[in-house]
């Protein structure tokens, strides 16, 4: 927020983020760096914090984004709920890490 106001442009790209989000079904994930390709940007930091101000985490499904390397990452309600929802749409995860990244990576274009 500025001068009391909300960054439009912030509110703008985390929108964009969550429609993306909104596409990837269940047993599917997607990385910081997909949904930043997929808005034509580099700045997969900044989707790693629209993740992170997403309010409704069950209708925008951001569980689904993990790193680029297969590894989990964060979660609002912990790395461990995160694991379980995974878990329960039919994604592998061992130690941390997707299983058989290549077959349940989902990818925009």
């Amino acid at each position: 927020m500025r001068g009391g106001r909300m960054n439009t442009k912030s509110g703008d790209f985390n929108e964009k983020c969550y429609e993306l989000l909104k596409r990837i079904p269940e047993g599917k994930v997607t990385t910081y760096g997909e949904i930043a390709k997929a808005l034509d940007t580099k700045a997969y930091r900044a989707v790693g914090n629209a993740m992170a101000k997403n309010k409704y985490l069950f209708v925008i499904p951001c569980h689904r984004v993990i790193k680029s390397n297969g590894v989990i990452g964060h979660y609002a309600l912990g790395q461990d709920k995160k694991i379980k929802l995974l878990l329960k749409e039919g994604v592998a995860v061992k130690n941390g890490k997707v299983k058989n990244f290549e077959k349940v990576i989902y990818r925009f274009s």
